[in-house]
Protein backbone atom coordinates (compact mmCIF):
# COMPACT_ATOMS: atom_id res chain seq x y z
CA UNK A 1 0.00 0.00 0.00
CA UNK A 2 0.99 3.59 -0.50
CA UNK A 3 1.78 6.01 1.98
CA UNK A 4 0.16 8.94 0.63
CA UNK A 5 -3.33 6.49 0.20
CA UNK A 6 -3.30 5.86 3.62
CA UNK A 7 -3.16 9.59 4.40
CA UNK A 8 -6.82 9.84 3.75
CA UNK A 9 -7.37 7.10 6.71
CA UNK A 10 -8.43 8.98 10.56
CA UNK A 11 -5.81 6.89 12.02
CA UNK A 12 -3.27 8.67 10.06
CA UNK A 13 -4.58 12.03 9.96
CA UNK A 14 -1.89 15.02 10.20
CA UNK A 15 1.09 12.04 9.62
CA UNK A 16 3.47 13.30 7.12
CA UNK A 17 4.25 10.87 3.67
CA UNK A 18 7.99 10.61 5.62
CA UNK A 19 6.23 9.27 8.49
CA UNK A 20 4.11 6.84 6.85
CA UNK A 21 6.55 5.15 5.04
CA UNK A 22 8.40 4.91 8.50
CA UNK A 23 6.27 2.87 10.11
CA UNK A 24 4.67 0.70 6.81
CA UNK A 25 6.82 -2.22 7.63
CA UNK A 26 5.42 -2.92 10.83
CA UNK A 27 1.97 -2.77 9.10
CA UNK A 28 -0.01 -6.31 7.78
CA UNK A 29 -2.60 -6.54 5.46
CA UNK A 30 -5.29 -9.27 6.33
CA UNK A 31 -7.99 -10.45 4.66
CA UNK A 32 -11.91 -12.42 5.36
CA UNK A 33 -14.46 -13.87 4.28
CA UNK A 34 -18.25 -12.72 4.56
CA UNK A 35 -19.68 -13.53 8.28
CA UNK A 36 -16.23 -14.38 9.81
CA UNK A 37 -15.56 -12.96 13.76
CA UNK A 38 -12.13 -11.25 13.38
CA UNK A 39 -12.46 -10.34 17.18
CA UNK A 40 -14.46 -12.25 20.17
CA UNK A 41 -16.18 -10.86 22.61
CA UNK A 42 -13.79 -11.43 26.20
CA UNK A 43 -10.97 -12.89 24.27
CA UNK A 44 -7.41 -11.20 23.79
CA UNK A 45 -7.22 -8.86 21.31
CA UNK A 46 -3.95 -6.96 20.20
CA UNK A 47 -4.61 -5.45 16.89
CA UNK A 48 -5.41 -1.90 15.75
CA UNK A 49 -7.36 -2.65 12.05
CA UNK A 50 -8.36 -0.20 9.67
CA UNK A 51 -10.89 -0.73 6.82
CA UNK A 52 -9.77 -0.42 3.09
CA UNK A 53 -12.40 -2.38 1.43
CA UNK A 54 -15.58 -3.68 3.20
CA UNK A 55 -17.62 -3.87 6.25
CA UNK A 56 -18.50 -5.01 9.50
CA UNK A 57 -20.87 -4.85 12.60
CA UNK A 58 -19.64 -4.29 16.03
CA UNK A 59 -21.94 -6.69 18.39
CA UNK A 60 -21.97 -6.65 22.45
CA UNK A 61 -24.32 -9.49 24.01
CA UNK A 62 -26.26 -9.78 21.08
CA UNK A 63 -27.06 -6.13 20.37
CA UNK A 64 -25.44 -4.46 17.28
CA UNK A 65 -23.28 -1.13 18.62
CA UNK A 66 -21.91 0.00 15.23
CA UNK A 67 -21.25 -1.04 11.64
CA UNK A 68 -18.17 -0.21 9.92
CA UNK A 69 -16.83 0.49 6.83
CA UNK A 70 -13.90 1.95 4.71
CA UNK A 71 -11.80 4.13 6.76
CA UNK A 72 -13.11 2.91 9.78
CA UNK A 73 -10.45 1.57 12.80
CA UNK A 74 -11.52 -0.91 15.10
CA UNK A 75 -9.86 -2.85 18.08
CA UNK A 76 -8.02 0.04 18.91
CA UNK A 77 -9.80 -0.48 22.58
CA UNK A 78 -7.82 -3.93 23.31
CA UNK A 79 -4.66 -2.32 22.42
CA UNK A 80 -4.89 1.05 24.34
CA UNK A 81 -6.37 -0.63 27.83
CA UNK A 82 -4.77 -3.95 27.05
CA UNK A 83 -8.00 -5.69 28.14
CA UNK A 84 -9.96 -8.77 26.85
CA UNK A 85 -12.57 -7.43 23.87
CA UNK A 86 -15.23 -5.56 24.64
CA UNK A 87 -17.58 -7.01 21.78
CA UNK A 88 -17.13 -9.17 18.93
CA UNK A 89 -16.42 -8.28 15.20
CA UNK A 90 -17.94 -9.43 12.75
CA UNK A 91 -17.75 -9.37 8.91
CA UNK A 92 -20.48 -8.51 6.66
CA UNK A 93 -18.77 -8.58 3.55
CA UNK A 94 -15.56 -9.85 2.43
CA UNK A 95 -12.80 -7.65 4.08
CA UNK A 96 -9.44 -6.34 3.67
CA UNK A 97 -7.16 -4.20 6.26
CA UNK A 98 -4.34 -3.40 7.33
CA UNK A 99 -3.52 -4.09 10.78
CA UNK A 100 -1.27 -2.38 13.31
CA UNK A 101 -0.35 -4.71 16.44
CA UNK A 102 0.37 -3.60 20.41
CA UNK A 103 3.97 -4.71 19.33
CA UNK A 104 4.56 -2.76 16.48
CA UNK A 105 2.89 0.41 18.53
CA UNK A 106 5.96 0.34 21.08
CA UNK A 107 8.03 -0.01 18.17
CA UNK A 108 7.35 3.57 17.22
CA UNK A 109 7.49 4.90 20.68
CA UNK A 110 10.87 3.86 20.77
CA UNK A 111 11.91 5.01 16.81
CA UNK A 112 9.46 8.12 16.26
CA UNK A 113 7.48 9.49 20.05
CA UNK A 114 5.84 12.16 17.46
CA UNK A 115 4.37 9.79 14.92
CA UNK A 116 3.48 7.51 17.85
CA UNK A 117 1.80 10.58 19.49
CA UNK A 118 -0.03 11.63 16.43
CA UNK A 119 -1.74 7.98 16.20
CA UNK A 120 -2.72 7.73 19.64
CA UNK A 121 -4.43 11.23 19.27
CA UNK A 122 -6.01 10.19 16.41
CA UNK A 123 -6.91 7.08 18.30
CA UNK A 124 -8.87 9.23 20.87
CA UNK A 125 -10.53 11.34 18.77
CA UNK A 126 -12.45 8.40 17.22
CA UNK A 127 -13.42 6.62 19.78
CA UNK A 128 -14.49 10.44 21.92
CA UNK A 129 -16.72 10.41 18.25
CA UNK A 130 -17.54 6.95 18.80
CA UNK A 131 -18.72 7.68 23.05
CA UNK A 132 -20.34 10.69 21.83
CA UNK A 133 -22.25 8.92 18.95
CA UNK A 134 -23.42 6.15 20.95
CA UNK A 135 -24.74 8.30 23.59
CA UNK A 136 -26.62 10.59 21.35
CA UNK A 137 -28.11 7.31 20.04
CA UNK A 138 -28.95 5.70 23.29
CA UNK A 139 -30.23 9.01 24.87
CA UNK A 140 -32.82 9.10 21.62
CA UNK A 141 -33.96 5.62 22.40
CA UNK A 142 -33.56 5.16 26.06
Amino acid sequence: MESSALQKYSLFGGLLTEQIEGILPLLDEESYGEGEEIIVEGTANDKIRFILQGRVEVVKQGIVLYEFGEGDAFGEMEVLDVMPSAATVRTLTPLRVMSISHKALREIYKFDLKTFSLIIMNLARDLSRRLRSLDDRFMKNP
